[in-house]
């Protein structure tokens, strides 16, 4: 995938101010930084990211950046080529329906035991306290905290249904997801208030206790994945950072 020069922040940009702590494992530290830059499309696809340049601007050895590298590797974001370099990966669309699944059946089973577990009023508070915030967020324009609040609104739901521990899981599968919302956010195509009068729709049916609405609100939520492909296979300003299942990049994959 070719680079547009123009658009293309560098890592020493990207990267300035910040800082490594003792808190967590250094390979830990650069790979949450670096996935919230590519998930974020902070990094573009195609990009390069130089493990000599990392281990220099974060101060660290080679080792925990190489394990940063590989797992993020791991989770389909960069490419490692042999004797060229590691390349932000394209938006693989076959992930990103996968994610996609995921999300769906983990997120049934947690909004149909929110609903279940209701009655006993744990979180109800907390739901419309984000549902109060997010209508402000978007009245203001404020897209970068609507999503934050559109995070903590699912997470909730799993909260309630006593499995924190699944949403914790599902976010390490949904790096695609979260690139195409950016990716669609940047290119400016917005659904929130859709997205609030679903998100009204699901919080209503948990607090009325019934499963079978919660789950029907939610699917309606998410929407079809066949509709999310023809959407996505018909867009051309996304189709430039999106590689189609089966089928290379639009563009040919820049090396350096």
């Amino acid at each position: 995938m070719a680079v547009d020069k123009n658009s293309v922040v560098s890592l020493e940009e990207l990267l300035d101010g910040v800082s490594l702590s003792g808190e967590e494992s250094l390979t830990t530290q650069i790979h949450g930084l670096l996935w919230q830059l590519i998930v974020t499309f902070q990094l573009k696809p195609g990009q390069m990211i130089s493990e000599k340049e990392l281990s220099r601007l974060f101060k660290a050895s080679k080792t925990p950046v190489r394990e940063a590298i590989i797992r993020l590797e791991e989770a389909g974001l960069v490419n490692i080529v042999p004797k060229s370099g590691t390349y932000v990966s394209p938006v693989r669309i076959g992930t990103y329906i996968e994610a996609c699944f995921i999300r769906l059946q983990l997120e049934i089973g947690a909004v149909r035991r929110a609903a279940a577990y209701s009655r006993e009023g744990s979180n109800l508070g907390e739901l419309d306290a984000i549902m109060k915030q997010q209508t402000a967020a978007l009245e203001s324009d404020d897209q970068q905290t609507f999503f934050a609040l559109d995070e903590g609104l699912h997470a909730t739901f799993f909260r309630m249904a006593g499995v924190p521990g699944a949403w914790d899981v599902l976010r390490r599968t949904q790096a695609e997801v979260y690139r195409i919302r950016h990716l669609k956010r940047a290119h400016r195509i917005r659904r929130g208030e859709k997205v609030l009068a679903d998100h009204h729709r699901i919080v209503e049916a948990i607090r009325l206790g019934d499963a079978d609405l919660a789950e029907k609100a939610l699917v309606e939520h998410i929407g079809p994945l066949e509709g999310e492909i023809r959407e996505l296979s018909t867009n051309t300003e996304l189709l430039q950072f999106i590689e189609t299942q089966g089928q290379g990049t639009a563009r040919s994959r820049q090396r350096g």
